[in-house]
């Protein structure tokens, strides 16, 4: 699992370096004009540093030191502390002008699964947004997604949100950082499909490990990220010239669904290119999207196989059963492609359909 940021303590006020200067001079007796004489600076100057108009630069922090015995590290640290305050102040003031965009993001679903920290303060929830997306501000977040948003409104599907469907893809991005990839070797992915394929008749705790192992060694990394309402169920696209990313959800719930769109998505690696972020979501047909949709037809049920049992035209719950098992994969899939072709109608045979839910669910 990747580890959230966590938000750290920050203060409400942090005075000013000159603040606590000025404690100590008053403690000690000490004028304003004896420090400037001891430290070699103006009168002005350090009546500026105490009154935070001037900083205590490095050289002026051990100048301090040696004038009043107190460490340079302590007026530096102090200095750094009043600019950062300072820096998070006026960063505060120009959050508050984007609380508008956070209504755009499922921020409450993302806190729900622990992507986002849950806080009702709105300025917090802007903050957060650009924290978990690796951006400064929500311009810089509208250009750093601007290819994505542009593809996903492609899409005809009524269904559509680019925020929460961006939310989803970052979600895939972190979690794809923790999964270490060899090189990328298309012969090597292309046997690695091979071994997947029969991996689908076994349960979700046996099939996933195994997934994520053997495309990691072909430099394809699988990650299952939960669903936002109104996203996708797959999606392709590229991290590095050497690394893939094939980023899955459980949005329709049963093994048919999941293991075409693995494949799906496996053909967008294999036959498509690497600048471009492939989004399934049904409604959305382009000619790369039938190719990727024709090869996992095909790689799950050869031509060959389909034909014959489509000519017998027989589809009982248990000849599909036997089907599955000759050709060896899951008898969901054979089901999810003959309601597909329309062959066999939807309310049939949907018992042979696996069931999946997240873990903890």
């Amino acid at each position: 699992m990747v580890s959230e940021m966590k938000n750290e303590y920050t203060p409400d006020y942090v005075s000013c370096p000159g603040t606590t200067l000025k404690e100590i001079l008053t403690h000690r007796g000490m004028m304003q004009a004896e420090l400037a004489e001891r430290t070699g600076r103006t009168p002005k100057l350090i009546n500026e540093i105490i009154k935070g108009k001037a900083p205590i630069t490095p050289e002026t922090a051990i100048q301090l030191e040696r004038a009043l015995t107190i460490p340079a590290s302590f007026w530096n640290n102090r200095q750094r502390q009043y600019d950062e305050f300072i820096a998070r102040t006026k960063e505060a003031i120009s959050l508050k002008k984007h609380i508008s965009w956070v209504k755009d993001f499922p921020y409450c679903k993302m806190a729900q699964l622990g992507w986002v920290s849950d806080t009702v303060d709105k300025t917090m929830r802007v903050q957060n947004l650009l924290n978990y997306f690796g951006v400064v501000s929500p311009d810089s977040w509208c250009r750093r997604w601007k290819a994505t948003c542009v593809a996903f409104r492609k899409s005809r599907s009524l269904e559509a949100d680019q925020y929460a469907l961006a939310a989803w893809l970052r979600r895939g991005e972190l979690v794809a950082q923790s999964i270490e990839c060899d090189p990328y070797d298309r012969n090597a992915f292309v046997e690695c499909l091979v071994q997947i394929r029969a991996l689908t008749g076994l349960r979700p705790s046996e099939f996933q490990p195994a997934i994520v192992e053997k495309c990691a060694k072909c430099g394809v990394a699988v990650v299952f990220v939960r669903e936002l309402p109104k996203t996708a169920s797959g999606a392709t696209r590229w991290i590095s010239s050497s690394k893939a990313l094939i980023q899955l959800s459980l949005k329709y719930k049963t093994d048919d669904h999941l293991w075409f769109t693995f494949f799906h998505e496996a053909a967008h690696i294999l036959q498509h290119g690497k600048r471009s972020i492939y989004i399934e979501n049904q409604g959305w047909e382009t000619s790369e999207e039938s190719e990727a949709n024709a090869f996992a037809e095909k790689f799950l049920i050869p031509p060959t196989e389909m034909r014959k049992f489509l000519a017998k035209n027989d589809f009982r719950c248990d000849i599909i059963r036997a089907f599955a098992k000759r050709i060896g994969i899951a008898p969901g899939i054979v089901v999810g492609q003959l309601q597909n072709k329309k062959s066999l109608p939807y309310s049939r045979c949907n018992d042979l359909k696996r069931r999946l839910t997240w873990s903890g669910q």
